[in-house]
């Protein structure tokens, strides 16, 4: 592997969008940031900004690790990425309206039939329904890498419910509070109006009957959840109802919600419920999470599910591959932003080059999230890609794998010392009438030298993330 692209430094000293960070850093010292984000942390445990891991064995509990030197982007750079980002919203918006209803982009050959109609996230039940605006993921969750000065690639999408945003909003607060010089007078665009633009978004996507505001609740599955903190952070901060499955029941083909004034009808469900246990009476009837009756009040169009049921199809691992072709073919357009090259296991040719080249390689399960069932082949060992092996040649359409990139590095607090760490980078763009994109998102890190993996599940931590302005 090359040395990979320092965003803070370069051969002349501090990059541009660095040099106030620089100045911070230098002014502040090592040791005093590093007390500072001891009390981070306190603050974080305080507040009870955690996540979970399940599977491990003890407390499923853990803080996210905050690294207290922000990540920044010029003016430029995030013209780039925001023009981006909209563009593949939209298109894989477009794509999945396409798959459920006339299929024109399976029929050009643009894309196999077999990808679609055989993948687990499809829908059946969702064939010929049409939801409001035509949007079925209102939050997408693109992750992004660079690896150069102007290269930025983007690594997977995210349709259904990407994670996140409750840290973009707590790492800008906790900055604020603990650093307000750096803030003030600056020229460091804001990340706070997020909850207000994910309100409207939803609101305008109420059923064509609503009259009046439209009610919106975020369903969560409870407090056990890995992301319950997320859930009830947004639903606090937007104003409206944090609900549990036994909240809400169905009636006359509507959804309402249990009060202690008696039922009030739902006309916005911004879901954190996967889709097979939303309605035990369509998908799994086991589900304990689901509300009988709530797929059929969302295709009698009383009641809107974001994102909507099916969604899943666009991020999956092995459709990624085409979401460039996607833009061309909906949009008539070149991308932005290109995906890193990715090889198909199920395909005989791609499959023998992936083999033949697994100690050089990152494999993914074309259904994986989490940073989890990869394989890393430059970190991995002769037995783990042995075993590995073992499980393309079993399942081959299972894999995708990509080359083992170079990761940008960024600035990041190890102790008193300032190292450079891979990061990448989610924004969370919200798709309703119009299209709205804070200027930020989520920078995640792997902490630990020379790794590549930024996930928490796995070690990573989180940034703040700067956009300048122009």
């Amino acid at each position: 592997m090359n040395v990979p692209f320092n965003e803070m430094e370069d051969t002349s000293g501090s990059r541009e969008p660095y040099r106030r960070i620089a100045d911070w850093i230098n002014k502040t010292g090592t040791e005093l940031l590093g007390q500072r984000r001891e009390e981070a942390e306190a603050i974080f445990r305080k507040i009870g900004i955690t996540f979970a891991v399940y599977g491990e064995g003890g407390d499923p509990e853990r803080l996210i690790p905050f690294d207290l030197i922000p990540r920044a982007f010029s003016g430029q750079e995030w013209s780039v990425l925001d023009k981006g980002i909209r563009q593949r919203a939209r298109a894989l918006n477009a794509f999945l309206y396409d798959i459920y209803h006339r299929g024109e982009i399976i029929k050009a050959g643009v894309i196999p039939a077999d990808l679609v109609y055989r993948n687990s996230a499809y829908l059946p039940q969702m064939v010929g329904f049409e939801p409001p605006g035509r949007v079925y993921s209102h939050i997408v969750g693109i992750d992004i890498v660079r690896t150069g000065p102007d290269s930025f690639q983007v690594l997977e999408d995210n349709c259904r419910t990407p994670s996140g945003v409750s840290y973009m909003l707590e790492n800008r607060e906790i900055m604020a509070r603990m650093f307000p010089e750096i803030f003030s007078g600056g020229p460091i665009k804001p990340v706070d109006d997020y909850p207000d633009e994910l309100h409207r978004t939803l609101k305008e996507l109420a059923p064509a009957g609503c009259t009046g505001e439209a009610a919106v609740v975020v369903l969560t599955p409870g407090a056990f959840n890995s992301a319950y903190y997320e859930h009830s952070f947004l639903a606090d901060l937007m104003g409206v109802e944090l609900v549990e499955p036994q909240d809400l029941f169905v009636e006359d083909a509507k959804v309402w919600m249990r009060t202690t004034r008696g039922p009030t009808q739902v006309d916005v469900i911004y879901r954190r419920i996967d889709d097979d246990y939303i309605d035990p009476l369509t998908f799994r009837p086991e589900s304990m999470l689901g509300i009988p009756g709530l797929f059929d009040a969302y295709r009698a169009g009383t009641v809107n599910i974001c994102s909507a049921p099916g969604a899943g199809v666009a991020d999956d691992k092995a459709i990624y591959i085409y979401v460039p072709e996607m833009i061309r073919f909906y949009l008539g357009e070149e991308p932005v932003l290109e995906n890193i090259p990715t090889y198909q296991c199920g395909l005989p040719d791609e499959r023998q080059y992936v083999l033949d080249n697994l100690a050089e390689l990152v494999v993914k399960e074309v259904h994986g999230s989490g940073g989890y069932g990869m394989l890393i082949g430059p970190k991995s060992s002769k037995a783990e890609i042995s075993a590995y092996r073992k499980r393309i040649i079993a399942n081959p359409a299972d894999f995708i794998a990509q080359p083992t990139l170079d990761l940008s590095t960024a600035p990041t607090l190890d102790g008193t010392k300032l190292c450079g760490r891979h990061v990448d980078f989610r924004p969370f763009c919200l798709v309703g009438k119009s299209i709205r994109l804070v200027p930020g998102g989520l920078t995640r890190v792997a902490l630990t030298e020379g790794s590549l993996v930024v996930n928490s599940s796995q070690g990573g931590g989180v940034k703040d993330t700067w956009v300048l302005q122009e």
